[in-house]
């Protein structure tokens, strides 16, 4: 197998850190971006010819098309293009602030737009392409206490969607990653939760508090196995618009969907009655 060039977001823990750390081991070279080094010194001491790490805020645009652009300069091509970086927050939605609501759509949607945005130009001009966005099953399925992450994951679900559509005739092929819960530092760590009002205790704004307690049962998604059926995605021809990770999280999402749709199958009266009569 030719060796690939992968730019990821995220490197430092969770999904960013294993998919980093297979594809160095099987030879590829890895552009990983972070906010701070300490959690990868391992990485780059083993791989200092194919571990490229990249300072980044994937908050500071400009600094987002700039480490795009020089990445593309450097290396000359960029197969595959995974947008990784973001977090959770958790809480009801009137116990979160103005800046954590701000500062998680700038991390979780606004990042993942731009980087994407600027990869396009050189993924066109190199004649073609892979982006991975890594999501959730939380971007088909809602919970209470979680609103704000489910905004960025559908949204940004919806951006991917409409591009691939865009970019498909360049040879660009866009894969929507849905996990399930998964033993990584996204909710055993890394997991913001904001503070929290008396009045939705006992309510289900508050059910995730027993989610987040390993002491309840860990989440049953191997992030390692994980990993490598995202890496596998890139060899399947034309490329899955949407991949879910775990079974529960795909049970859980073909029951949502198929309340929608039996929703939606129960409008069609109501529906046709705003249409002009035929003939009209």
């Amino acid at each position: 197998m030719a060796q690939r060039t992968w730019l990821i977001t995220g490197v430092s823990s969770g999904f960013g850190r294993e998919l980093s750390q297979q594809l160095l081991e099987r030879g590829d070279r890895v552009i990983g971006t972070v906010r701070d080094t300490k959690k990868i010194d391992d990485l780059i001491k083993r791989y200092p010819e194919t571990f490229k790490v990249e300072i980044l805020d994937v908050t500071d645009t400009k600094a987002v098309h700039e480490m795009v652009n020089q990445s593309f300069a450097r290396f000359g091509r960029i197969d595959v293009v995974i947008s990784n970086a973001g977090y959770g927050l958790f809480g009801a939605s009137e116990e979160l602030t103005d800046a954590q609501v701000t500062h998680m759509i700038a991390t979780n949607l606004t990042g993942s737009i731009q980087l994407i945005r600027s990869a396009l130009p050189h993924l066109r001009a190199q004649g073609g392409g892979r982006v991975i966005q890594i999501s959730s099953y939380g971007g088909q399925v809602a919970f209470a206490g979680n609103s704000l992450y489910h905004a960025t994951k559908w949204g940004i679900e919806g951006f991917v969607e409409s591009v691939a559509q865009e970019v498909a005739s360049f040879g660009i092929g866009m894969t929507i990653i849905e996990p399930g819960g998964a033993r990584t530092e996204f909710r055993y760590g890394s997991a913001q939760v904001a503070t929290l009002m008396p009045e939705y205790d006992a309510t289900p704004a508050h059910a995730f508090l027993k989610m987040l307690d390993p002491a309840n049962g860990l989440a049953p998604g191997d992030p390692a196995r994980m990993a490598t059926r995202i890496i596998e995605s890139v060899d399947i021809e034309p490329a899955p618009l949407r991949m879910v990770l775990g079974s529960q999280a795909l049970e859980g999402t073909i029951a949502t969907l198929k309340k929608r749709l039996s929703a939606f199958e129960a409008q069609k009266e109501l529906a046709a009655s705003t249409d002009f009569p035929a003939g009209e």
